[in-house]
């Protein structure tokens, strides 16, 4: 078995603490940190981290005993080689480094998401990705859950017959929180290319004044894709999701802690009533070591990333056509976006 080198930029939450946030909370299997996930992997040795706060260093130092530790995420790449790096900084510097990571020759990435401010960024993300032979999946770990997988089995098996429209419940941000919302639709669905799109921002009077957004705003959105499919955001609820099929739904109940299948049933040979059944027992498991051994078992297989960078961009550019749709008067816009200099802060 080999083992692969890993090196992480950002030692904050993601890259290091988040565990302890969420240590009690079932809807998240530890560990849940990009540090703990390496540690806990006989495929990953971490052994090196980056960041330009010395006292974040200090603390990763102690907290993981890693010593190799750098100001400058570069100098760090150059002297370590490091099979893999994670990339877990502010939004507004994930492209840049996705593409200078890239450059540098590093073949396995975890980018946090979102991956872009703009889809001019973005596309040089994927331009970055496809150039180099680089790997990568990014933040969006219900894509990794094994729950979120047995839901997607079961409609690949015409369980819930044939889909037709997912339902995502609770309010949200547009890049820190719905790249998540749109990216499990997207997963749950198979993946299928998006046609047209139409959003709004919150506060309904919100202007987005030359082509930019110094803030993350909340939104809606409702997604059309090819073969009929259909999904929207309700702005209420617990991150739940529901596909909707010919023959039965899908649910996931507070952020995936519950799970339901209904199926629909005849009475008296006539009233159609949707029925609970039987759900499969899951065994709950790290998304984010699935995230990063992910990477690897696509490298070691030639395989695609599930969560590549071709359907990261795609996911993306749905976030991006959401706010162009707000920005339009509430327009539905057709993709591929044309305006691909929108740009939307996000930490």
């Amino acid at each position: 078995m080999n083992t692969y080198r890993a090196a992480i930029v950002g030692l904050g939450r993601m890259g290091s603490t988040i565990d302890e946030e969420v240590v009690d909370y079932p809807a998240m299997a530890l560990p849940y940190s990009i540090a703990g996930a390496c540690q806990a992997s006989p495929r990953i040795g971490l052994v090196a981290g980056a960041d330009i706060r010395p006292e974040k260093r200090a603390a990763f130092r102690d907290r993981w005993g890693v010593t190799a530790l750098y100001e400058d995420y570069l100098e760090m790449i150059a002297q370590e080689r490091p099979d893999l790096v994670a990339i877990c900084t502010r939004g507004e510097l994930h492209a840049e480094m996705a593409v200078k990571t890239a450059e540098a020759g590093v073949r396995l990435i975890y980018l946090e998401k979102a991956i872009a401010c703009s889809m001019r960024e973005a596309d040089a993300v994927l331009d970055a990705c496809r150039k180099h032979g680089v790997a990568l999946n990014t933040g969006v770990l219900r894509r990794f859950d094994v729950r979120y997988h047995t839901a997607r089995r079961l409609i690949e098996a015409g369980e819930i017959g044939t889909p037709r429209l997912v339902v995502h419940y609770a309010p949200s941000s547009l890049l820190h929180g719905h790249i998540h919302s749109i990216d499990t639709i997207m997963y749950l669905l198979g993946d299928p290319a998006a046609v047209s799109v139409h959003g709004e921002l919150r506060p309904l009077d919100l202007k987005i004044e030359d082509n930019r957004l110094d803030q993350d705003p909340h939104a809606v959105y409702q997604i059309e894709f090819d073969g009929g499919l259909a999904a929207w955001t309700v702005p209420a609820g617990n991150w739940d999701f529901e596909v909707f099929g010919t023959d039965g739904t899908i649910r996931a109940v507070d952020n995936g802690i519950t799970w339901g299948l209904r199926k629909a049933t005849k009475l008296a040979g006539k009233y159609t009533v949707y029925q609970d059944v039987p759900y499969p027992p899951v065994e709950r498991r790290s998304a984010t070591l699935a995230c990063l051994e992910d990477l690897i078992d696509a490298v070691e297989t030639g395989r695609p990333p599930l969560g590549n960078i071709d359907v990261t961009h795609r996911a993306t550019e749905l976030c991006f056509a959401v706010a162009e749709s707000h920005r339009l008067g509430g327009a539905r816009v057709t993709l591929p976006l044309a305006n691909r200099d929108l740009y939307v802060w996000h930490v």
